[in-house]
């Protein structure tokens, strides 16, 4: 696989950690490169507060804010058109979306391609529901302190991150269904 130079620092950063983490060398070389690839803001973990942010949306018509959507359960949900495993998360995750009442539950994507048409055609081929941010600096990467794509949050109504999901696969989405379940509470 090879990564463009033309992608940030902070977005090469965790691509790198992802590669060198499935790299087949002497277990000590991937200890270095991952000790290298430590993201400079720690992570966020269940029972953080969730960063309040604020982003222009992909189709440059509007601001995403997560304080739009306080009183919700919100799931922030960071892609970007190279992320192989994007593609199948996504659509996945759209489909998720429709089972849960949109007073009750929002999703919120952040792309991080810092080439805004590409993320915008990589969405006209796999339309979503949902509001899609734009962060071509990669701010708002280094304010969750991701470490991999894809990577979500789950946030409660108070905005209080419950559940990280790091990665997708097929299959993944009942995982989120029963996360999803757990922070919404019973049925009203």
């Amino acid at each position: 696989m090879t990564i463009s130079t033309r992608r940030r620092p902070a977005v090469r950063r965790f691509v790198l950690c992802g590669l060198a983490a499935t790299a087949s060398r002497p277990v000590t070389v991937i200890a270095l490169l991952l000790a290298l690839c430590a993201p400079a803001a720690s992570a966020l973990e269940p029972g953080d507060p969730a960063p309040k942010f604020s982003a222009a949306s992909l189709s440059g018509k509007e601001r995403i804010s997560l304080s739009d959507y306080r009183g919700r359960v919100v799931y922030v949900d960071f892609w970007a058109s190279w992320c192989g495993p994007c593609v199948v998360s996504l659509p996945a995750i759209d489909e998720l979306r429709k089972e849960f009442p949109p007073q009750d539950f929002q999703i919120l994507a952040i792309n991080v391609d810092e080439d805004v048409d590409r993320a915008r055609r990589f969405l006209a081929r796999r339309p979503v529901g949902y509001p899609s941010a734009s962060d071509p600096a990669g701010s708002l990467p280094k304010l969750f302190g991701l470490e991999t794509m894809p990577t979500s949050y789950l946030i409660d109504r108070k905005g209080v991150v419950r559940y990280v999901h790091r990665g997708f696969k097929r299959g993944d989405e009942d995982k989120l269904r029963e996360e999803i379940r757990q922070v919404l509470g019973p049925r009203r």
